[in-house]
């Protein structure tokens, strides 16, 4: 019981523990931050060339173009508008990507995030 009144607070060891959780976790942030701030960037330039109207049966070749004026100007890593595939279902068709993200923490150790997405193509009435 006597011991018990004299420990009050946070010891050495559980500050250093503590440090320790919020360095990890702030250099976890920083590493994935930019990551996601990519494919932002990627479902941004992916929803304007889907919605736009004339592209409602462009081919392949003339979405790719549209989508590398905006990879140009956003500069988008981790994909590439060849990349891109075009699916087509009953629905409509869609734009369609997949694609892996790889970000070095430390040492061997890297974190991997996985995208997917399907953006149907704006409907063109005939």
């Amino acid at each position: 019981m006597h011991m018990r009144s004299r420990q009050r607070g946070l010891g050495w060891f559980g500050l250093l523990f503590v440090l320790g959780v919020i360095a990890f976790t702030a250099i976890v942030v920083v590493k994935c931050l930019p990551i996601y701030l990519n494919q932002m960037k990627i479902a941004s330039s992916i929803n304007k060339v889907a919605s736009d109207p004339s592209n409602g049966r462009a081919e392949l070749h003339e979405l790719r173009r549209d989508l590398q004026r905006f990879w140009d100007i956003e500069d988008i890593n981790y994909l590439q508008p060849r990349d891109i595939k075009v699916k087509r279902t009953a629905n409509g068709r869609f734009l369609s990507y997949e694609y892996e993200a790889r970000e070095r923490l430390f040492y061997n150790i890297s974190i991997v995030i996985d995208f997917q997405d399907d953006v149907q193509l704006a409907n063109v009435q005939s």
